[in-house]
């Protein structure tokens, strides 16, 4: 009889030979993206620094391509596809949210060792959380000039600029399902951030006030209250994160760091969803 120390899985079929053949490390191109964390500075914590800012990346690219969908399916009245793709973004969102436990583990002093060797870079310019505030209506046209010296990011932002965000898809799809949203709303520059309506509140107070009448409308404005939840959260982990380590220094990237980071505390996506729940 075999214990878990001496199973050998090609007993069972398992393949164990990857001459010539697709392996794990082959599909997910384990070589780039370990071989990616190259620490600037002999201070252990660093690699912990790089660690949690890569794999934030890497969850915010699900993000986007999920938003991305998301937005395209409540284009074409496909409700279902896209609420279970809202929640598969609020689940990511909660995975970043996890991330921070961990980088909190560093302290003061252990960031002070290495945070010279970060010189002016610093997170408020990573292009794809940028990607994803233009997709959910947050669009900030003065942070296109932390990515100037990258004309293909710039050009990619800038396109997004032209696409209605989800959030106007959202009141599209709610005008269509019979429910009155202002003609200056669904008609607006979309390149521009919605600013809150009372027509769209009122909007909303329909559907709140009637949830059996409008079932989608009311499940998907859910679904993107609990992200925005989620979302908010991260924002203030995030604020909490930095005053831990670095107190109220002013951040690598020149900005006044926390007091930067409280201001976006301030950013609402979905106003009227938000508002609506005083007037109910």
């Amino acid at each position: 009889m075999t214990t878990g120390n001496d199973y050998d899985p090609s007993r069972e079929g398992a393949t164990m030979q990857f001459d010539g053949r697709m392996s794990y490390g082959d599909y997910l191109h384990l070589d780039a993206i370990l071989g990616a964390q190259e620490p600037l500075s002999d201070a252990h914590d660093e690699m912990l620094f790089i660690v949690q800012h890569q794999t934030s990346e890497l969850w915010m690219r699900l993000a986007i391509h999920e938003l991305i969908a998301a937005r395209k399916a409540i284009s074409e009245d496909r409700l279902q596809p896209a609420m279970k793709m809202l929640a598969r973004v609020s689940r990511i969102f909660e995975q970043l949210n996890s991330a921070w436990d961990v980088l909190r583990t560093m302290t003061p002093s252990d960031y002070t060792r290495f945070r010279d060797a970060l010189d002016k870079s610093s997170g408020f310019q990573s292009w794809q959380y940028r990607l994803i505030e233009y997709v959910l209506g947050n669009r900030n046209h003065a942070m296109l000039r932390p990515h100037a010296h990258r004309a293909d990011i710039v050009s990619l932002l800038e396109e997004e600029l032209t696409r209605p965000s989800l959030y106007d898809e959202v009141l599209r799809l709610a005008a269509r399902k019979g429910v009155e949203i202002p003609t200056g709303v669904l008609d607006r520059d979309v390149s521009r951030t919605h600013a809150a309506d009372d027509g769209v509140m009122d909007a909303w107070r329909v559907v709140y006030e009637a949830p059996e009448t409008h079932w989608e409308l009311y499940e998907l404005a859910e679904k993107l209250v609990d992200f925005e939840d989620y979302f908010r959260r991260w924002r203030f982990n995030h604020v909490t994160t930095v005053e831990r380590v670095i107190g109220f220094k002013r951040g690598t990237g020149g900005t006044g760091g926390v007091s930067y980071l409280k201001r976006m505390l301030e950013v609402e996506l979905f106003p009227e969803l938000w508002h609506v729940r005083t007037v109910l």
